[in-house]
């Protein structure tokens, strides 16, 4: 029972060509994101996408074989939103020191470029810096300067604004152009989690009916605990009653299907965090015992930007190891709203139920492990990222009518 999806693998591919007809007609409804990557957790009996990214800062790790066509996919995006560009600008975070994410951009800019398109890089924010110290030496930046809060360069405005800034502390200067992709108002000031979820259960439902299998095994079990003032006692208990009763369901669940494993629940802010304030309990009692450090720690946020709801998630074990048994997960990049490139997120110091994503992670790409991963890679796990951006898209919708 423990291996139900990957038992129905056969099933997935004698339905590829009606799954490919649903998800072209799906796209013509929703503004498909120009990028995206989501983290899946695969567990045998569930694949599932436990966090999705519309400002992906991870293109560093992508393959370098998969940048042609992942290159083509940009290419074919910009110029349907812009049939006349030739030239965009990367609008990026402020992590100066954060060498990784300078390398992401670097990354980027050469994806742009490899699609034909003059590349610059700089914001208000960056003002001063003329370059940007990446893993593999600097990054140079364009000096941009405001003309009625739009972004120019030389007194030239470009044609397309490519954002990589996940705006959670609210829209940044320069950005007030209709020709900024993705939206701004797809950044963490206004998007939510749960928003993502809520449109992704819609999608999975009807995929699932097209393969004759419960939707519970392609989407992981969530809810959200609304206006919590953690550091009153009241508000903790309110929030461990909530947790044990969504542990019961869960562990009711797995009582059925014959899935021995103990039940856990993430809590993590309903809006981006960088993988921080993140906490796995299998308890609400294991919740009430923890110190007000860790309590702190679970109500930190990117920019010191004031948590008031969480999103409790089912915790779902990797079933993916590496050959020292370490546990795995993938990470798919997406453009253009389809499944482009893989790495695997693999971490020594966590179990396979715990939150990878801390500084002692570490990555490899495709053609490292397809021997291994491939099949997986290549049906159920692009098969839920790519679901991911359908919902991402119809996100984008609500938000801009609210």
């Amino acid at each position: 029972m423990s291996s139900i999806i990957h038992n129905l693998t056969e099933k997935l591919e004698l339905k590829r060509s009606e799954i490919q007809k649903w998800m072209s007609e799906k796209r013509e409804e929703v503004p498909i994101p120009i990028y995206g990557s989501v983290d899946i957790r695969d567990s045998g009996w569930k694949v599932a996408v436990v966090d999705s990214n519309h400002f992906p800062a991870g293109f560093n790790n992508v393959s370098k074989g998969d940048e042609v066509n992942l290159s083509s996919l940009l290419k074919s995006h910009i110029q349907r939103l812009n049939e006349n560009c030739e030239w965009v600008h990367l609008y990026p975070e402020s992590h100066t020191r954060n060498k990784g994410y300078v390398e992401n951009l670097k990354t980027i800019k050469r994806l742009i470029e490899g699609a034909g398109f003059r590349c610059t890089i700089g914001s208000p924010e960056l003002d001063g810096y003329g370059s940007l110290d990446g893993l593999t030496g600097p990054l140079l930046l364009d000096k941009v300067t405001l003309i009625d809060d739009q972004l120019s360069i030389d007194n030239k405005k470009p044609d397309f604004i490519m954002l990589n800034n996940d705006l959670t502390e609210g829209i940044l200067p320069g950005l007030a152009d209709n020709q900024v992709f993705p939206p701004t108002h797809m950044g963490w000031q206004r998007r939510r989690k749960s928003e993502h979820y809520e449109c992704l259960k819609n999608y999975v439902a009807e995929i699932a009916e097209i393969l004759e299998i419960e939707p519970w095994h392609l989407m992981t079990d969530w809810f959200v605990s609304e206006d919590k003032c953690l550091e009153k006692e009241s508000c903790r208990e309110m929030l461990a009653a909530e947790v044990d009763e969504f542990l019961a369901i869960i562990k009711s669940r797995y009582e059925k299907l014959g899935i021995e494993r103990e039940p856990v629940a993430f809590i993590k802010n309903d809006r981006g965090t960088y993988g921080l304030g993140i906490m796995a309990v299998t308890s609400g009692k294991e919740l009430l015992n923890l110190s007000n450090r860790k309590f702190k720690r679970l109500m930190y946020s990117k920019g010191g930007v004031d948590v008031e709801n969480f999103l409790i998630q089912e915790g779902i074990p990797t079933c993916l190891k590496t050959v020292d048994n370490y546990p795995v997960e993938p990470v798919v990049y997406l453009v253009d709203g389809e499944a482009a490139s893989w790495f695997y997120r693999i971490n020594p110091k966590k179990s396979d139920l715990e939150n990878l994503n801390s500084p002692s992670a570490e990555f490899v790409n495709f053609e490292q492990v397809q021997d291994k991963f491939g099949m997986h890679a290549h049906n159920w796990h692009a098969l839920v990222a790519e679901l991911s951006m359908l919902a991402m898209g119809a996100e984008s919708m609500i938000q801009k009518e609210g």
